[in-house]
């Protein structure tokens, strides 16, 4: 909704738990090799750094000069012989100033993300939020009076190259004029975020941050519990799960008391916006139809028995069960020997597989590791999961990972970089135009994904190992797709309850298990305790209704990916264009190079027939063994 200094998707494009359970293990130090840890220097040479005193400063002024040049005046300039160049030049201050202020709060959330239990971080993060949300109040009415000019007089003005430049930022900001306010009721809504919704999201950072599980004995952080999940003992798997839900069931007031604040205040929110259904917000700030998301969702739903249900009764019949535990949903597959995969040939799995498909990907992402752009070890207090932040235009991206060797985490490094280059490569459109809505940015991330999967598969002849990568891969896709969905059903449910009052802790734990007993079928068995575990999950927290952007990009991905397949020459430059392209372009537009349709039904199918075919490759191997 109009605000000064819109945050970057996300303000980070996490893939952390919410897709699937973030890893970290006790995995040996000197199979991984040296980690890097990021070097946030080109933001700003620490907290009590000088310059940051200065920009803060700076931001300050330049806010103010702004709103005492322009408040009030936007009509008038409109209707000037030379509208065109004067509110471009507007618009080029206010996007200076969005990036100056946008490296001043991205700077203070990685700060944050490496150690959320620092109470000095901590601190320097929220007083940050409050000079920031401070100084950007000055800039809330331009938005706002932009929205009410006349369209016919602004379309004259764009007809000015100068102001035409910005097009694809004026239309989108347009798409929010019949949900703006009045501009006192803007202003209170900015300035109330910082003790509202915002100090939520704080809470539960510091709070997950700060939890500790007990397993055999041992106290463990939320993601080395998580990465045992993943565990070849079966025990270490059944330990950590029951470590999580003990701990969770200890905490489960603090985090209903959190869910059901922030789905109320978002609540309110859509009230006097005159948002129609839940999600609608959501739809809007990625630029989707509802009717695409809708018919997205529909077919995931109609595909669980296809997919997810099917599926795990073939892994089911691997361990020689009928049903397995929810804690053996990601175990590794029986008699299948599994390694530690060192940093380095992480490093070089990822680039070759990018450099194959063009050399220019492979060179954008290895500036991420040749200048300390990654933040890889698992530390206490981490934020958990991954992220790639895409900062502003006149820095660069950072990618936090918590690496453990784990075959997943080469997926999540493929994943994180994808991000990355696509953040790099839209930059050049500044900081109005180039972020991407959620359901574009998870595209670029998955096909990374997939890239690195091929070239591992292509490598792979051993028919065990083929068997493991094959079905993990499977396994990503379901937690990409169905699980995804699953997530966000549970949202509708639980942001539609809360309209009609509190959900209690219990009713929020048997709205999980319900929407969690249809997605994962018969064949996984629902243990005590894994009722709790939505507690966890931060984009219910961070981004309501995040999640079906994952579904909706690996279904696009795995579209995209056909189209390649079919016809390399020229894919690769497209694809690069696409990227590039950031958020100046609908996704309509961006696919129609590709032969591409998000809103035919049948792009949904073709994408989850990919899964499909994989699952029926399984059973094939199955029946030959």
């Amino acid at each position: 909704m109009p605000t000064a200094t819109k945050k970057k998707p996300a303000a980070k494009s996490t893939r952390s738990a919410a897709r699937k359970p973030a890893k970290s293990a006790a995995a040996d130090g000197k199979a991984l090799g040296a980690l890097p840890e990021w070097n946030l220097a080109d933001l700003y040479p620490g907290n009590d750094a000088p310059e940051v005193k200065r920009d803060l400063e700076r931001a300050d002024a330049e806010c103010v000069a702004f709103e005492e040049s322009y408040k009030g005046k936007l009509a008038a300039l409109a209707a000037a012989a030379d509208a065109g160049a004067r509110l471009a030049e507007a618009v080029k201050r206010y996007e200076a100033i969005d990036d100056l202020l946008g490296r001043l709060i991205s700077f203070a959330s990685l700060v944050y993300a490496g150690d959320t239990t620092d109470p000095v971080r901590a601190k320097f993060y929220g007083d940050m939020q409050e000079r920031i949300t401070q100084a950007s109040l000055h800039m809330l009415f331009f938005t706002l009076e932009l929205n009410r000019l006349d369209d016919a007089v602004l379309e004259n003005a764009m007809a000015d190259p100068a102001l035409g430049h910005y097009r694809p930022w004026i239309e989108d900001v347009r798409k929010e004029k019949p949900y703006q306010l009045e501009d006192r009721v803007e202003e209170l809504f900015h300035e109330k975020s910082v003790t509202g919704a915002g100090a939520w999201n704080r809470l539960f950072d510091e709070t997950i941050g700060a939890l500790r599980f007990t397993v055999e004995g041992k106290s463990l952080a939320i993601e080395q519990t998580l990465s045992l999940m993943q565990d070849a003992s079966e025990r270490n798997r059944r330990a950590a799960s029951q470590a999580l839900a003990k701990t969770f069931r200890e905490n489960l007031r603090t985090f209903a008391l959190i869910t059901n604040t922030l789905a109320k205040d978002k609540e309110i929110s859509d009230r006097w916006r005159g948002f129609q259904d839940i999600a609608d917000a959501r739809h809007l700030a990625n630029r989707v139809e509802p009717e695409v998301v809708e018919a997205l969702v529909s077919a995931v739903r109609t595909a669980y028995p296809r997919l997810s249900h099917r599926y795990y009764a073939l892994k089911a019949r691997w361990f020689g069960k009928k049903t397995l535990p929810h804690w053996d949903r990601n175990a590794p597959l029986p008699k299948v020997e599994s390694r530690t995969i060192g940093w380095n040939e992480a490093k070089d799995t990822v680039l070759t597989a990018y450099g194959a498909f063009a050399p220019r990907m492979a060179e954008v992402a290895e500036r991420f590791f040749a200048r300390n752009w990654i933040d890889a070890p698992a530390r206490p207090g981490k934020q958990a999961g991954a992220f790639a932040h895409p900062t502003v235009p006149s820095a660069h991206p950072y990618v936090l990972l918590n690496y453990m060797g784990k075959p997943r985490d080469v997926m999540t490094l493929a994943h994180e970089l994808g991000h990355g280059v696509h953040q790099v490569l839209a930059a050049p459109n500044g900081a109005l135009m180039a972020p991407t809505p959620l359901t574009l940015a998870e595209t670029a991330s998955v096909f990374g994904e997939m890239l690195t999967f091929q070239k591992l598969l292509a490598e792979t002849k051993d028919a065990k190992q083929r068997r493991a990568m094959l079905a993990a891969k499977v396994e990503d896709m379901i937690n990409t797709v169905v699980r995804q969905i699953a997530f966000y059903t549970f949202e509708r449910k639980v942001h539609a309850e809360r309209r009609k009052g509190e959900l209690t802790a219990e009713a929020l734990c048997e709205t999980w298990m319900s929407v969690q007993a249809e997605s994962l079928g018969p064949a996984i068995e629902l243990k005590p305790g894994y009722e709790t575990f939505w507690a966890y999950i931060p984009h219910f927290i961070h981004s309501p209704f995040y999640v079906y952007a994952y579904a909706f990009g690996d279904c696009l991905v795995n579209s995209l990916y056909a189209v390649y397949e079919k016809a390399h020459e020229g894919f690769a430059e497209r694809y690069l264009a696409m990227l590039a392209a950031g958020g100046t372009k609908h996704h309509s537009e961006l696919l129609k190079p590709f032969g591409l349709d998000a809103r035919d039904p049948k792009f949904w199918q073709g994408g989850l027939s990919v899964i499909e075919r994989l699952i029926g490759e399984l059973e094939g191997m199955e029946a030959r063994r």
